[in-house]
């Protein structure tokens, strides 16, 4: 780590406000951290790296290291200012203490420490405390090192000087609990996620990530910025422009400041990429800063166009012909962000909006007339776009759906429901007619719709919106949803709560998924952010010992019921020869696959292979399926494995199929 003593100037135990103990979160940690499982889990390192990324905000860190140790511990360890260890003001305690035991306790609450930080709740590092068996935190700084243990959230002691030191920085290294998360096993590929995207956000970080475990190792280090992040973004496309990088800032009358930085670029393709954040929080739901970009981006090319005669008099052009083909980052500072929304990452500070717009408007005028050729190209695109616009406009009207859904508008395809309030009721888009005829046999017609699907849909990913609405598949999705489409999509007209995507555990069962998952993630995301969009679970084994049938949904559970079925034979083969006076046998060990004991272990290869009562009871019974919610978690990655899987570029998706194929289980060839 690099000398910085001299950077612990502003940064002082005053600097540290508390604003409430730490309280309740380990009886309930979801409230903190989302969940208990592998997500919540890694939301873990997130909290301890965020503390490191708002040094590196304030402009005093420069180098973060992450490191899962052998041991299941995991440590994040920085060069900033190291966190002050002195009697804090208030508490009269260390200030160290005070930061890892007190929630919402930090130098983020002071403008003067930090102008901006991330973090959505502020709950940091003592939330991470809290919820691991065994904590160590390492201070550097002042030329000396400190030090200071805990067990749940608990100090071990008191702060301790355990040497000197010619560097500042901060270490934490933690044991997470057990007995509180399902899963304690770091993944690195999902560490390695949020890092990358990190370090493309903050250029001046150089972000490494080690594991121990297997020896795995990234450095992340993006001088280049959004430049690099929309290159990273758009690699898998052919881009018809270079990446456009605009960058301002806006003070208000208080003199608080708001940073603006904006990179695009447009590709050949038909679809808008965007990713924005705030504070390096990833807004999902969009908000003020993104609204304020297309609006300007909108007027200012539309501005361009008229005054230099580049489009045909009867051609309009609007915001979602200028957002075909174009994939931007959104990165704004903000001294105190407001979220709303539905996973509170809508950001809603209304002056963002117009702070945005001012400074794009006046710095894409500036690039225009710098750069005729490019934006001679984006307009020809957005021309392009608007007359397909115009053509696609019949097409879209006969999947606009007004009112109730006609009952004759899809014979023999839409299986509907009794029931028709959508809280009540749910869809299940099925592969083939013949899953699909089981399922309509199968089904409780009362909350249950059924709509069979016949092959493969269109790969709406290299389509324009034209042949989109022209494709029968699609067309009868969206009808039987009947929420929109595109700009129109409102996710609370749906006439189902849950639309439940339900095709084979095989090759074909898994293109079919992904093909949908592409509509419903350019056309209909709102469904995925609403939570309305699930993914059926039927099993891939039955296991059968004479009239009893047992379904798994994995190797697992496949082994688990075979192992139980030939204890309840050993025992009561134990229980009769005890009760002879004979000597008990050991069970006879048999090895997987072969079933000498009776019993039959046989593979579905397809939904079409179940009957009405075997789909229902496995697949569609509320009370005893599994479904897996889609989500995006993480909105670049996603995006980036979308545009390698689906996009125009055929080597990026050669090496990821070879890359990750060591991770495929019952392929069926």
């Amino acid at each position: 780590m690099a000398e910085q003593i001299s950077n612990t100037q502003g940064y002082s135990e005053d600097s540290i406000k508390v604003l409430e103990g730490l309280e309740a979160v380990r009886k309930r940690p979801a409230m903190y951290i989302g969940d208990v499982g592998e997500r919540g889990l890694h939301h873990l390192i997130q909290e301890v790296v965020d503390n490191s990324i708002d040094e590196a905000l304030a402009g005093f860190c420069r180098n973060i290291v992450i490191t899962l140790h052998a041991d299941g511990s995991c440590s994040v360890q920085d060069d900033g200012r190291g966190i002050p260890v002195g009697p804090h003001p208030v508490k009269k305690i260390s200030t160290l203490e005070v930061v890892m035991c007190t929630l919402h306790a930090g130098g983020k609450f002071d403008k003067n420490t930090y102008k901006v930080s991330g973090g959505l709740h502020g709950v940091g590092v003592s939330c991470v405390n809290a919820l691991s068996t065994d904590l160590t935190v390492t201070v550097e700084r002042d030329g000396k090192m400190y030090e200071q243990k805990y067990k749940i959230g608990a100090p071990q002691g008191a702060v301790v000087e355990v040497g000197k030191s010619p560097r500042t920085g901060t270490t934490v290294r933690f044991w997470p609990d057990a007995t509180i998360f399902k899963t304690v096993e770091f993944r690195y590929a999902k560490v390695s996620e949020r890092l990358r995207e990190l370090a493309f956000l903050n250029p001046d970080v150089t972000i490494t990530l080690q594991d121990e475990r297997d020896g795995q190792k990234d450095v992340f280090a993006y001088r280049g910025g959004l430049v690099d992040f929309v290159r990273h973004l758009d690699a898998n496309n052919t881009a018809i422009t270079k990446p456009i990088l605009m960058s301002g800032m806006a003070r208000n009358e208080s003199g608080v400041e708001t940073v603006v930085d904006v990179c695009f670029e447009y590709n050949s393709g038909y679809s808008e990429n965007l990713l924005s954040y705030v504070n390096n929080i990833n807004t999902v739901e969009g908000g003020t800063h993104v609204s304020g970009f297309r609006s300007a981006l909108t007027r200012t090319l539309n501005a361009y166009a008229a005054a230099n005669n580049l489009t045909k008099k009867d051609v309009n052009l609007t915001g979602e012909d200028f957002r075909e083909g174009l994939t931007a980052v959104i990165s704004v500072k903000v001294a105190e962000p407001q979220f709303e929304g539905q996973t509170k990452t809508k950001l809603g500070n209304g002056e963002t909006e117009g702070i945005v717009r001012s400074i794009i408007n006046e710095e894409l005028a500036k690039y225009l007339d710098a750069t005729p050729s490019a934006a001679k190209h984006i307009i020809e695109k957005a021309s392009q776009a608007a007359e397909a616009r115009a053509a696609a406009r019949k097409a879209k009207d006969l999947i606009r759906r007004k009112g109730a859904l006609e009952s004759g508008s899809l014979p023999g395809k839409l299986a509907d429901c009794s029931l028709r309030s959508p809280e009540d009721t749910e869809i299940f888009l099925v592969e083939g007619d013949s899953a699909g005829g089981s399922a309509k046999q199968g089904r409780d017609r009362r909350f249950q719709a059924i709509l069979p699907l016949k092959g493969k849909i269109l790969n709406v990913h290299k389509a324009r919106l034209t042949k989109v609405l022209e494709n029968e598949e699609v067309r009868t999705i969206l009808t039987a949803i009947g929420a929109g489409f595109g700009d129109d999509f409102d996710s609370a007209k749906a006439r189902y709560g849950k639309i439940i995507l339900m095709a084979d555990a095989d090759v074909d069962g898994s293109h079919i998924r992904t093909l949908l998952l592409t509509l419903f993630w350019k056309h209909m995301p709102d469904l995925i952010n609403d939570g309305k969009l699930y993914i059926a679970q039927p099993p891939l084994y039955k296991v059968k010992k004479g009239k009893q049938e047992f379904y798994a949904y994995n190797e697992a559970e496949r082994d688990e019921i075979i192992a139980r079925i030939r204890k309840e034979k050993a025992d009561r083969k134990a229980a009769k020869a005890a009760e002879k006076g004979e000597p008990v046998e050991e069970a006879e060990v048999i090895e997987e696959g072969a079933t000498p004991d009776g019993i039959v272990i046989s593979r579905f290869k397809g939904l079409g292979e179940m009957n009405p009562e075997q789909l229902w009871a496995t697949t569609m019974n509320p009370e005893t399926r599994t479904l897996l919610r889609v989500s995006i978690e993480n909105a670049a990655e996603a995006m980036r494995i979308f545009e390698t899987l689906m996009g125009e570029a055929v080597e990026p998706r050669r090496e990821f199929i070879e890359r990750n194929a060591q991770y495929v289980r019952n392929l069926d060839i």
